[in-house]
């Protein structure tokens, strides 16, 4: 089966986005994918080596790049991130609202209601305070496009925990209602859900024969890719989307058809 292409965005040349989960798989490749289309990128998450690591790959592009470690469940550390970015990078022209996780399964009759609080907190609250933070200055200038994340867990019942599949519906509705309120101001705001998607947890999880099994699940036959998620960002960051605004889309290899 085929794999994403690298696709060319020529208008993002040159303008700013911010990559939140960026030391994360789907948030390394975006900030790779975004730095081959010669974005200038403000690479953020807790992990430090990773982001480092991550900083490094997108300066090969020859593409300023910026890594800042930083909670986003923290307004103070959020209000120092939006700083530190306009401080050397400038006016941010794409964010991309990608942290989030701990999606896995857990019986809701025991889930601890301190893991419901840190999973609502990590995912939806995260989200909402990154782009709450960033918004003014897209609103000033009457541009900007945003992206979230959801998932397939918070559009259909899966396997993943019910904290998170709240807080990932909630991701959705929240897109929505900004990409409502704000289409005047001329900021636009999208969301991904992907389903299953390769990283180095699920090679330690399943075998090979595993992998292939699960992927055989999906209509499209496979499990995702980051770039597959990468290259849907990049649409919509970029002009070619400037007619879409509160779409979720479904990465997910057909897994989800609304």
């Amino acid at each position: 089966m085929g794999r994403a292409v690298s696709p060319v965005f020529a208008d993002l040349a040159g303008r700013v986005a911010v990559v939140t989960g960026g030391s994360g798989s789907i948030g390394a490749a975006t900030c790779r994918l975004l730095a081959a289309q010669k974005m200038r990128l403000a690479v953020v998450g807790r992990d430090e080596v990773a982001l480092r690591r991550v900083r490094e790959q997108v300066r090969e592009d020859g593409v300023e790049a910026i890594a800042i470690a930083a909670d986003c469940t923290d307004p103070a550390a959020i209000a120092w991130l939006r700083g530190r970015v306009a401080s050397e990078l400038g006016p941010v022209d794409a964010l991309v609202a990608f942290a989030g996780g701990n999606g896995a399964p857990h019986a809701s009759v025991e889930l601890p209601v301190e893991q419901w609080r840190r999973t609502i907190e990590g995912n939806l609250t995260a989200t909402f305070l990154t782009v709450q933070a960033f918004l003014p200055g897209m609103v000033a200038r009457g541009r900007g496009s945003v992206v979230t994340m959801s998932s397939s867990a918070g559009r259909a019942p899966a396997r993943a925990n019910v904290a998170y599949a709240v807080a990932k519906a909630g991701v959705v509705m929240l897109t929505r209602h900004l990409a409502a309120e704000l289409a005047p101001a001329g900021v636009r705001v999208n969301c991904l859900a992907p389903s299953a998607v390769h990283n180095a947890k699920l090679d330690r999880q399943l075998s090979p024969d595993q992998l292939r099994t699960l992927g055989r699940s999906f209509p499209l036959g496979r499990i995702g890719e980051p770039s597959d998620i990468a290259a849907a960002t990049a649409y919509l960051a970029s002009d070619a989307s400037s007619w879409i605004t509160g779409v979720t889309l479904d990465v997910s290899g057909g897994k989800v058809i609304p």
